[in-house]
């Protein structure tokens, strides 16, 4: 059996898997950089122009900003289809809970009118509609 010891920084989870009788460790990288970057980026670069569309075709111009924050955040929303999608494993189920908590982070962040983008595409929006 091979056996190779690996030292870490940090705390990774394993997996456990049999080839032809032996026991292999996977050490899965538990740096979700990636993923934390698109929930950081999502409302920025998806969900304000879909709500920005969805307004206009609406028909209103002047929407408050609770309206346009529910809305981004609706579009928001739209990630979980896509983490849905991932295999049903133990590293999907743990990469879907780090996706949904750094999604959830960020919606509370437009809820609260703390996220700068959306601020700002919402007053351009109001403003030169």
């Amino acid at each position: 059996m091979y056996t190779e010891n690996y030292i870490h920084t940090h705390i990774q989870p394993c997996i456990r898997m049999y080839v032809c009788k032996y026991e292999i460790t996977l050490i899965m990288n538990a740096d979700y950089f990636e993923i934390h970057r698109l929930t950081e980026d999502l409302a920025k670069l998806y969900s304000t122009a879909c709500a920005t569309s969805w307004f206009k075709i609406a028909g209103n111009k002047r929407p408050s900003q609770e309206e346009f924050r529910h809305k981004v955040v609706e579009f928001m929303k739209h990630f979980e289809y896509t983490l849905a999608s991932f295999p049903q494993t133990q590293a999907a189920d743990q990469f879907r809970e780090q996706a949904r908590k750094s999604l959830e982070k960020e919606i509370a962040k437009v809820l609260a009118g703390e996220n700068k983008d959306v601020e700002k595409r919402y007053k351009y929006f109001v403003d030169y509609s």
